[in-house]
């Protein structure tokens, strides 16, 4: 009987009490999902034109694509030229630190990236930054 007991109280010292570990591991989680910046892609690649005078943005939450055939694509849907500025307004108020960066392929034309950099500035951006590789 005695060493049954003593079988009994060494399986009860054995055992290690996970919670704590959890808890902090669950706490740390949400931490890092509540402090996380999500960056919005624009949903397609683009041969961006090369600049000498590169510099990087910091806080570019939004990104905006003209593709080739002046299409524009925000958070990987296309976009009509009209609805830039509410999308812009939409994305912004979800995250008003972030800023805009425009990315204008090679062959999209002047005048719809001029019609982008007017929406962005309707929504109350005032420096939007055209991406350029260097």
């Amino acid at each position: 009987m005695k060493q049954h007991f003593q079988n009994l109280m060494d399986e009860e010292e054995a055992n290690i009490d996970m919670t704590p570990m959890l808890d902090v591991v669950f706490i740390m989680l949400i931490f890092f999902i509540v402090t996380a910046s999500f960056v919005k892609e624009s949903g397609i690649d683009v041969n961006r034109p090369e600049a000498s005078t590169a510099v990087t943005k910091d806080k570019t939450s939004i990104l905006v694509a003209i593709s080739e055939k002046n299409e524009i694509w925000i958070n990987k849907r296309r976009v009509d030229v009209r609805a830039v500025q509410a999308n812009i307004e939409r994305l912004i108020a979800e995250n008003p630190q972030g800023g805009v960066v425009i990315q204008a392929d090679n062959k999209s034309t002047t005048e719809m990236l001029m019609k982008v950099l007017d929406a962005t500035r309707a929504a109350g951006i005032d420096d939007a930054a055209v991406a350029t590789q260097e």
